[in-house]
C-alpha cells in the first residue's frame, strides 16, 4: 500500500466493483480509451481479475473510503530495461482535483525506491489536454509526438481510425535531482 495525504493507493479489493463500474460505465472515459461501457457483471470480472494482479492499483480517497480511479503500473519488454508504463482512469466526478496527480507521482516514486526502476513512460492522446498536464506536474518530459500511430475504433467500412499520441517518460535521476514531490508518501 501507498498512502500520501489524501489517498490510499493499493491492491483491488472485491469492494471496489460498484466504483470501478459507476466510472467503467460512463461513455465519457471512452473518449481516449479502448473499449465501451461496461456492465456491472463486467465490473465484477475485472474487479476480480484485478485483485490478482499487480498492473493496476485502486486509488482510495481516505476520507470516504471510496475508489476515485485505479493506476495501470507495469514493466514493459525487454525487462533490461528496466522501463514501466504508467496509466491511469480517474472518475470524472473526482476529476479537477489533483487526485490523479497526486497518485501518480506517489506510486512512480515508489517504483523508483523499491523496483530497481530505470524509467517510466506514459501515452495519451494530444488531445487528452487534462492527462498530459497530469504526466507534466509529476515531471515527465515530452519526448516525442507519434502520428496517427494506434486505433481504438473503426469506421463503418471496418477501416482503422487513427489518431495520434504523445510519449512522456521520467528517470530515476530526474526525480532525485528535481526533488519536485509535492505531497508526503509512506509506503505501508
Amino acid at each position: 500500500m501507498i498512502n500520501t495525504s489524501r489517498l490510499l493507493i493499493r491492491q483491488f479489493q472485491e469492494q471496489d466493483t460498484i466504483s470501478l463500474f459507476e466510472y467503467l460505465s460512463n461513455p465519457i472515459i471512452y473518449r481516449f480509451e479502448p473499449g465501451e461501457p461496461i456492465s456491472l457483471e463486467k465490473a465484477k470480472e475485472l474487479t476480480r481479475e484485478r485483485a490478482h494482479s499487480t498492473d493496476f492499483q485502486a486509488v482510495i480517497l481516505k476520507s470516504t473510503q471510496k475508489m476515485v480511479g485505479h493506476l495501470y503500473f507495469k514493466q514493459t519488454e525487454p525487462w533490461e530495461l528496466s522501463t514501466w508504463e504508467l496509466g491511469y482512469i480517474f472518475n470524472p466526478a473526482f476529476h479537477g482535483k489533483g487526485y490523479a496527480t497526486e497518485a501518480a507521482q506517489a506510486l512512480i516514486h515508489y517504483g523508483f525506491n523499491h523496483f530497481g526502476i530505470h524509467r517510466v513512460i506514459a501515452h495519451c492522446d494530444p488531445e487528452n489536454i487534462a492527462s498530459w498536464k497530469v504526466l507534466e506536474k509529476i515531471g515527465m518530459r515530452r519526448e516525442g509526438y507519434f502520428r496517427r500511430n494506434i486505433f481504438f475504433r473503426r469506421a463503418v467500412d471496418n477501416s482503422p481510425l487513427w489518431v495520434d499520441s504523445f510519449e512522456y517518460a521520467i528517470l530515476k535521476e530526474d526525480i532525485i535531482s528535481a526533488e519536485n514531490t509535492r505531497y508526503h508518501v509512506s509506503f505501508n
